[in-house]
């Protein structure tokens, strides 16, 4: 099946959403400052980036692969979804969107992250960046979980795509860590600078994809499951 450039925009733009909310942008902190130890080697630093990068997105692809892939194995759960999918993301969004917009308070985090095996990965090199990357991925709170299980996976599920749209998803999750690796290689004066910004245009951001998750969410629910003609 051919995904739509316009489902793998969004599937990065979840990412990365997902990546600088308050929750997971504590994970990628640590990473910038595991990737920042290498001030002296910039093209260290860029590798140890794209390393970690990379072990977020194949984290991602991995687990929205197993999770779609044992839905679409059982014949009838996958003619279910097929059938009633458009009914199903209607409720989903609104959701999702109201998580985004914090209208509704959820509190829990699950991470098999340790102390003990982020200094163990840190001592690794470049490559214990990828490791690292996977572990972080791992690390769900509301809003990231809100944003890969209520809104990637359906969206992957409805496009048919084992890999290429989480895959997407994980390296919009590694962007800001990127970025932060290129500013950190020209120079660690930009960082702060930068960081500064990013939280803000996340404020903004959540409350914008919020907003239209809830709309596009009630527009599903009156086409599909109403019936009301628009």
């Amino acid at each position: 099946m051919m995904v739509p450039g316009t489902a793998v925009l969004t599937a990065v733009w979840l990412g990365i959403l997902t990546s600088i909310s308050p929750c997971p942008l504590a994970t990628n902190l640590a990473a910038m400052s595991f990737i920042g130890k290498d001030l002296g080697s910039p093209r260290r630093v860029l590798l140890t980036g794209v390393l970690y990068t990379l072990g977020r997105s194949l984290a991602y692809a991995v687990l929205a692969a197993l999770l779609i892939a044992s839905v679409f194995a059982i014949p009838d759960l996958a003619f279910w979804l097929s059938t009633y999918m458009n009914k199903l993301l209607g409720p989903v969004l609104i959701v999702v969107g109201v998580v985004l917009l914090e209208v509704l308070p959820f509190h829990f985090a699950t991470s098999c992250v340790t102390d003990k095996s982020s200094q163990r990965f840190g001592k690794s090199g470049p490559w214990g960046a990828g490791l690292l990357g996977i572990l972080f991925a791992l690390s769900f709170c509301p809003v990231s979980a809100a944003l890969f299980f209520g809104s990637l996976l359906p969206l992957a599920a409805k496009h048919g795509s084992l890999v290429l749209l989480p895959s997407a998803y994980g390296a919009g999750t590694g962007v800001p860590v990127f970025v932060f690796a290129i500013l950190i290689a020209m120079g660690a004066q930009w960082v702060s600078k930068a960081f500064k910004k990013l939280v803000q245009f996340e404020k903004w951001a959540r409350r914008v994809t919020g907003a239209v998750f809830v709309i596009v969410g009630i527009r599903y629910c009156l086409l599909y499951i109403f019936e009301v003609q628009l």
